[in-house]
């Protein structure tokens, strides 16, 4: 270590504190610090300090990249560096400070390059920083210009002649139209790929004239496609792209380099801005029947069944797409544009969903095989929304967990610099819309969107950095909104200075067409032709549109003929198989070690096979996995603290007490056809359930199960029920299969560990859309799940259970081994004891969930002789029949109570209350027994709890009108 650059230190402030300590006692560092300390002071004697007579360095390792490595992370703190230490008895040399100095103007162009970049189309001023300035470092142009090409580091050292040039072609790479924040990427050799990428211009690729005039025909063919539906469809909403076109190219460029990759999928979610662009292009959705779409072609009056079916389709800009390229040839991509709400971001955890699902293999015992290369997510943000909602933290922490790796996302922000009417100034916190991304270490490009050549080389830094490390990245495309925020606004209202520029601003097109006609590449002529062409295709596909040939460009069955109304009950497991089943659930790997109270705690269930029964609700569910796996089918679990259940009952993970391992006895069965899959997940609703509702989208062979910890937790990813679960099939035709399971039930632990908000669900219940039940038994769940399983394909709908908490280990809904082997689900559960004096029944209590084995299992149950009690356990679709047969049994019943913990005014009861009365005798009063109205779901005290359970309870089990506590109804 003996000449310039061959120092490595953690920044330059402390290689002066070395060299100082080193002029007053050279022992005090180490040998390879002496020698390279005794080039230093040996140079600074020489009186010629001209690049000719420096030391030359062995390249490629120069003192910036040591004084800082590029491999570690900066210990600077963004003020003024100090090049000269104070109170030093032997100052350091002129000509070290100089170097030092360059070395930390270098480094602060690395880190800080892109506040001076120039990434506005408009032309507004680079945010700028003083650490960018060299005299800011007590260093001059002429110094610089007198400094070795070493001392900036770097590759841009390797082409300079000097110091002063290393820094301009520095300032080229991180301060010009495309800029890099690398800094908060932690692993020494992604980021080192990442300033070669850049420092070698390994990606800038030399484009072929033909390649350039290709680009010039996509960007012409955006541009008019917008400008036509401006035209043509006046004042309505379309949220165009224009001043953000080149996001279709780069896209372009992206799918063709995933092709080379061998991906067999792309999966992209967007917002609305844009989305009529990509679908016309990337997808190519023809243009007719995008148009037929803005002449509202009459979909009711050519096929009633799309309203029978319960399709209500949805607004242009929300549609997604499929398209398929190179079908036939020997590597077919699915392109996928996956729907979205106007709630923006929400997609995100869809996509990563999907994309997870498009890339497992599960029909292989264990654990299911994931290759991430097989598909690739796209995130396209808005520039507002990124920083703003929530759900892109959330979306992008799943990142780099277990359960939900995709392999890396492409993320692009396109940036038009305004949300609706609100400046970035009242949107974010950050300089940078991208900002929040720094902190889950992703690294991102900034390129302005008026700059074509510089969009295409961050997309392939963004795939080829995708493709080595299968992590996130991000791209922020700086560009600008022509219009208001829909085609109706007025924006001079809000950002009049803004739009003044605007609209004297050309558009990418025609600055790319003048760029090639002055490089010879067009001529002016051939640029117009484009433009005419581009025209004359969008006016006959106006035409087309008109004359009625794409106005039915769906088709109006949502069901692909396969599915149909009745569910399918599956076969029946006997019983040597679970007992089979169970001894695999119990069993170990020699030498594992799980908890001791755990492993008596689950022995336990080896005797709850015999006939006294006692299968608790995590027994039945483990059971009903077991067979369902053996059937061939699936599972992915996941949720908050689900391998082991809230509540302390599933234990499907098993932890070694001594090594830490874990065993998972369900991906050990010997029969199983198909892969078991759980997961904890993060402290998140929204993205994790997202997440399950994509992959169960996409997986739709599988059994897909989220878990909140208490039910009520579900409320915050309620624009996931709402938007998506319960309404994506009839704005989509999007079926999914996802199971949720709510944790529901009054046990006096206050507002918010009670109530799973039964009523959210039933009021979004319509069309067949989703199935909402309430199961009493552990037998009643163990059948559910089965039945769910069998009709992923053929009656594909969400399932949405209200778990239970204090009935997971009470008796009186454990199940017997008979009840699993000879039983099925029952929609409706007639009462036993009641049947057997039936005339004499005055009161019919229905019920459903914990409260109906409260009522059951009370004390004073026997004495109401005259009451039955049924439970209703699958609340939508409406047991309207069962129901039917059930009160037809009891032919001398005065009144039918409905009978809920949940006050009056939450839970089934304004669903169920039409409907009773509705199936009800004339001569039968109608009744409910709740808590009143309240404005929270429960109370904070447990006495409180306790004594109004007990008053529902005694008002539910007295059969004399007199007496009733309860509300009437009829």
């Amino acid at each position: 270590m003996n000449d310039l650059q061959s120092f490595y230190g953690p920044n330059a402030a402390y290689v002066l504190e070395l060299y100082e300590r080193y002029l007053q006692d050279p022992e005090s560092v180490d040998a390879a610090t002496r020698a390279t300390f005794a080039s230093w002071t040996s140079m600074s004697q020489n009186t010629d300090t001209s690049p000719a007579s420096a030391p030359t360095a062995a390249k490629p390792a120069p003192i910036a990249s040591k004084a800082r490595p590029e491999s570690q992370p900066s210990r600077q703190t963004g003020e003024l560096p100090a090049v000269r230490a104070s109170g030093a008895s032997a100052p350091a040399s002129p000509q070290i400070s100089q170097v030092v100095a360059a070395s930390i103007l270098a480094h602060s162009i690395r880190e800080r390059g892109h506040l001076g970049a120039h990434l506005d189309p408009l032309g507004s001023k680079p945010l700028g920083d003083p650490a960018l300035l060299p005299e800011t470092h007590g260093i001059s142009k002429d110094d610089l210009a007198k400094l070795p090409p070493e001392v900036v580091g770097g590759h841009a050292g390797e082409f300079a002649s000097n110091a002063l040039e290393a820094i301009n072609l520095l300032r080229a790479m991180y301060s010009g139209t495309i800029s890099y924040e690398f800094d908060q990427v932690k692993t020494p050799g992604e980021r080192k790929w990442l300033r070669d990428a850049v420092g070698l211009s390994l990606y800038h690729k030399k484009v072929s004239p033909a390649i350039r005039k290709q680009l010039l025909q996509r960007l012409t063919e955006v541009e008019a496609f917008e400008q036509y539906l401006h035209k043509t469809f006046v004042a309505q909403k379309r949220f165009s792209l224009e001043g953000l076109d080149m996001l279709v190219p780069m896209l372009d460029l992206v799918i063709s380099e995933a092709v080379e990759t061998e991906s067999r999928e792309v999966v992209i979610g967007m917002a609305h801005r844009g989305r009529l662009n990509v679908l016309a292009h990337v997808l190519q959705k023809p243009y007719a029947a995008i148009f037929s779409e803005f002449i509202h072609a009459p979909h009711d009056e050519a096929h009633p069944t799309y309203f029978e079916h319960g399709y209500t389709g949805d607004v242009k800009y929300h549609l997604g797409a499929e398209q398929i390229l190179g079908e036939g040839a020997a590597v077919d991509l699915k392109i996928n544009l996956a729907p979205n709400p106007s709630h923006l971001e929400f997609v995100n955890p869809v996509i990563e969903g999907f994309a997870r699902a498009s890339q497992e293999v599960n029909d292989v015992p264990g654990v299911p095989l994931q290759d991430v290369d097989l598909a690739l997510p796209i995130a396209i943000h808005g520039d507002a929304a990124f920083p703003g909602e929530g759900v892109v933290s959330e979306t992008l922490n799943l990142w780099h967990l277990r359960g939900y790796w995709v392999g890396g996302t492409i993320h692009i922000i396109a940036n038009n610099q305004l949300g609706f009417t609100t400046d970035p100034s009242d949107s974010r916190s950050t300089h940078f819309a991208s900002d929040l991304a720094k902190g889950f270490e992703i690294p991102i490009i900034h390129v302005n969107a008026d700059d074509p050549d510089a969009c295409r080389v961050a997309m392939r830094i963004a795939h080829a950095y995708r493709d080595r490390f299968h992590k996130d990245i991000l791209i922020d495309l700086v560009g600008y909104r022509r219009w208001g925020h829909n085609e109706s606004d007025v924006p001079e209202f809000t950002q009049p200075q803004m739009y003044e520029k605007v609209t004297k601003h050309p558009t990418v097109r025609a600055l790319y067409a003048q760029k090639l006609e002055q490089e010879g590449i067009v001529t002016k002529d051939e640029a117009e032709e484009m433009v005419k062409q581009a025209f004359a295709v969008l006016e006959q596909a106006r035409k087309d549109a008109v004359s009625g040939a794409f106005a039915q460009a769906i088709d109006p069955s949502i069901n692909d003929g396969e599915e149909t109304q009745e569910v399918q009950f599956p076969a029946q497991v006997k019983s040597q198989q679970l007992l089979t089943f169970n001894k695999e659930l119990l069993a170990w790997p020699e030498g594992f070690s799980p908890n001791n109270k755990l492993a008596r705690l689950l022995q336990r269930r080896g005797t709850a096979m015999g006939a006294d029964g006692g299968i608790d609700w995590g027994h039945a569910e483990a059971l009903a996995f077991a067979s369902i796996l053996v059937d061939g089918t699936p599972i992915r679990l996941t949720g908050q603290d689900t391998e082991r259940g809230t509540f302390s009952h599933r234990h499907a993970v098993l932890h070694d007490q001594h090594h830490g391992e874990v065993y998972v006895p369900l991906q050990h069965l010997r029969q199983a056809k198909a892969s078991f899959s759980i997961f904890n997940s993060p402290l998140s609703e929204t993205a994790a359930l997202g997440f399950e509702y994509g992959y169960s989208v996409y997986s739709n062979e599988s059994l897909v199960l989220w878990e909140a910890q208490f039910g009520d937790f579900a409320n915050v990813a309620q624009v996931i029920i709402d938007q998506f679960l319960a309404s994506g099939r009839a704005k989509w035709r999007q079926d999914s299969s996802l199971v949720m399971l709510l944790p529901h039930g009054y046990e006096g632990q206050g507002p918010e560990h009670s109530s799973a908000r039964l009523e959210r669900y039933l009021q979004l219940a319509a069309e067949d859309n989703w199935q909402v039940a309430n199961c009493s038994t552990a037998a009643q769940y163990y059948h559910l799940l089965r039945l769910q399983a069998a009709n992923l394909k053929h009656h594909p709908r969400p399932l949405i259970i209200m778990t239970p908490k204090s009935l997971l280990r009470n008796q009186s809904s454990a199940a017997k081994l008979s009840e699993l082997v000879e039983g099925k689900f029952q929609r409706v559960i007639d009462d036993p004891l009641a049947q057997e004096r039936a005339e004499g029944i005055r009161r019919v209590v229905l019920c459903t969930g914990k409260i109906a084995i409260d009522l059951l299992s009370h004390s004073s149950r026997a004495k109401a002789e005259d009451v039955a009690i049924v439970r209703v356990e699958m609340l939508y679709p409406f047991p309207e029949q069962e129901l039917k047969e059930v009160l037809a049994r009891y032919p001398n019943a005065r009144d039918i109570v409905w009978v809920q913990e949940e006050p009056a005014n939450m839970g089934a009861w304004s669903y169920m209350s039409s409907h009773i009365t509705d199936l009800a005798p004339s001569r039968v009063e109608v009744n409910v027994v709740a808590r009143p109205d309240r404005s929270s779901p429960a109370e904070g005290f447990i006495e409180l709890h306790q004594a109004e359970q007990e008053q529902i309870i005694a008002s539910a089990l007295r059969s004399s009108i007199k007496e009733f506590g309860g509300k009437h109804v009829r």
